[in-house]
């Protein structure tokens, strides 16, 4: 029987990533994400390419009551999930504290916070009642360090370590794996997102160096994923080899 695998945030960068990644190993996806459009085509294109199910959601994981009632009434046969990435999140805006957008900052909390909580809440029960199952949480190396201008998209990544620690602690006794990942600098829609569609600022924080892609990040959370069951990779900080963590990044002039 094919395992199962559920993936937020799955219309783009490491969600996308994750989904081809773990559909090319034989697993079933649970996908979700805001835009049913996208949704619609990687479920078409996964299932031709790799003959595997795919389970398609759209909602957004701030919907407190939306999320619960979507995860909590899937199909039986989809409630054993081995595997939950909680991918969903986003940075927005990057200004001093004292000039940054109100609304940015409830974004980020709302998506990267209390969306991760809702949505493990949400499917634990299946975990529990099973005794096994694995949770990977997507941080970012913005959650070791805090920055200059980052401030609440650091607090919210800090947040993140901080819930997978305690996660881990809490469901030891339910056998429950839990993994904490924390990408650095990765090309993928992050900066456009971030950076309001500007396209040049977007582009440029990608210059002079070669960054992490979708792909080597959604080989890792696979690679996580897929060490034997006596095993638990609890914390992870992955960066590309021009980074050392959130504050320093060689540039080589020549390539900017």
């Amino acid at each position: 029987m094919n395992k199962i695998v559920l993936i937020t945030g799955a219309t783009s960068g490491f969600g996308k990533a994750c989904a081809e990644k773990f559909s090319a190993n034989g697993y079933n996806i649970i996908i979700t994400g805001r835009r049913k459009d996208r949704i619609e085509k990687i479920k078409t294109e996964l299932e031709k390419k790799f003959s595997i199910k795919v389970l398609p959601l759209v909602f957004d994981v701030r919907n407190k009551k939306v999320v619960f009632d979507i995860l909590q009434n899937i199909p039986e046969e989809w409630k054993k999930i081995d595997v939950l990435v909680n991918n969903a999140g986003l940075a927005l805006g990057r200004d001093f504290f004292e000039e940054a957008d109100l609304e940015d900052w409830e974004t980020m909390i709302d998506t990267n916070v209390k969306g991760l909580l809702y949505v493990t809440k949400a499917i634990l029960p299946f975990m529990i009642s099973r005794r096994k199952g694995h949770i990977i949480n997507i941080g970012s190396v913005a959650g070791k360090e805090v920055y200059e201008k980052g401030n609440i998209y650091c607090a919210s990544k800090q947040a993140v370590d901080a819930i997978s620690k305690a996660l881990r602690i809490d469901l030891l006794r339910h056998e429950v794996k839990v993994t904490a990942i924390h990408p650095g600098a990765a090309e993928t829609e992050f900066s456009l997102v971030r950076f309001k569609e500007n396209e040049d600022l977007a582009k440029k924080m990608y210059e002079g160096y070669t960054p992490l892609s979708a792909e080597d990040v959604a080989d890792i959370i696979y690679y996580c994923a897929s060490v034997p069951t006596h095993v638990c990779i609890n914390d992870l900080v992955v960066t590309c080899t021009a980074q050392a963590n959130s504050f320093y990044l060689y540039k080589n002039p020549a390539n900017v």
